[in-house]
């Protein structure tokens, strides 16, 4: 936490302090101070707001808090949690105000970076976080994408390839990289780009835009996969359920089981393990699901 005061003289140094805060991701605890986890980085980011505090001549400390009484943790972890929803429903209506197809690649690019401010600072990954991500690759998905969910693909074609993802993957990656491998081409290597002109020999899974087997209408990359090399397995479609519910946050299927694997992932991602790790990691996870069903 955060505690300062300034000469009643500096209110436009006032001002900047606050704006620094806010761009921190601080929520203010009460009338006591401003108030962020207990990171590193945060302890660096409040120790370069104390001493902007102090250059102005006012009193500045940073405290470190073992617990509260009356708040505890989950509830504290709420009102980070609801502090970011502002922040989500003012970029979701800029994304719904554009049309898909239409949209520039700066006007991409932009939301893409505004989107990525809010991340970092949304410690407790508020709800909305993955309905924008979504939005955004539908509005980033050329008109007439819907085409793409009537693609049929023979296995025979697919075979020892590679096949590009985008970084850090996720539950809908690692997912799709282990029914790859398990049930479309055992000998396949997976690579990872921004844009499948760094690889053209590769096939693209989860991108950006329309290029590969993507999110199609309602249905995650994983599904789509499915779908395309009618894939009929009964826990294969239960993992599609836990992977849908998981990747687009609607709670179509009211399954846990992909939220569970997701929430694994994203506590490796905060550890640095290295992308190529993280999705040999979700690939044994999805494995270790799949060999538990019956």
């Amino acid at each position: 936490m955060l505690v300062f005061s300034l000469p009643s003289g500096k209110a436009s140094e006032r001002v900047q302090v606050w704006r620094g805060l806010q761009k921190f991701g601080a929520i203010p605890f009460r009338n006591a101070g401003y108030a962020l986890p207990n990171t590193s980085e945060n302890r660096e980011r409040f120790a370069w707001a104390a001493s902007s505090v102090r250059s102005h001549g006012g009193e500045a400390s940073v405290l470190e808090i073992q617990s509260i009484d009356d708040l505890p943790g989950d509830a504290l972890q709420r009102h980070f949690r609801e502090a970011r929803e502002p922040d989500y429903t003012e970029l979701l209506e800029e994304v719904d105000t554009l049309e898909s197809g239409a949209v520039t690649v700066a006007q991409l690019t932009r939301l893409k970076r505004r989107l990525e401010e809010i991340v970092s600072i949304d410690f407790f990954e508020n709800s909305l976080r993955g309905k924008v991500r979504n939005a955004l690759e539908r509005l980033e998905a050329p008109k007439g994408n819907s085409v793409k969910g009537n693609l049929k693909a023979d296995r025979k074609n697919y075979q020892n390839k590679t096949w590009m993802t985008r970084y850090r993957p996720g539950v809908d990656r690692v997912s799709s990289a282990w029914l790859i491998r398990r049930f479309i081409d055992p000998k396949a290597k997976f690579v990872f780009g921004d844009a499948p002109a760094q690889s053209p020999k590769a096939i693209p899974f989860d991108m950006f835009g329309d290029a590969g087997f993507g999110h199609v209408d309602d249905r995650c990359t994983f599904e789509t996969l499915c779908h395309a090399f009618k894939l009929t397995d009964k826990r294969v479609a239960f993992i599609a359920e836990a992977i849908h519910d998981a990747d687009l946050e609607d709670g179509k299927f009211g399954r846990g089981e992909g939220v569970t694997i997701n929430r694994i992932l994203k506590g490796w991602e905060k550890q640095n393990i290295p992308d190529d790790e993280l999705l040999r990691r979700g690939i044994d996870l999805t494995e270790g699901l799949y060999q538990s069903l019956h």
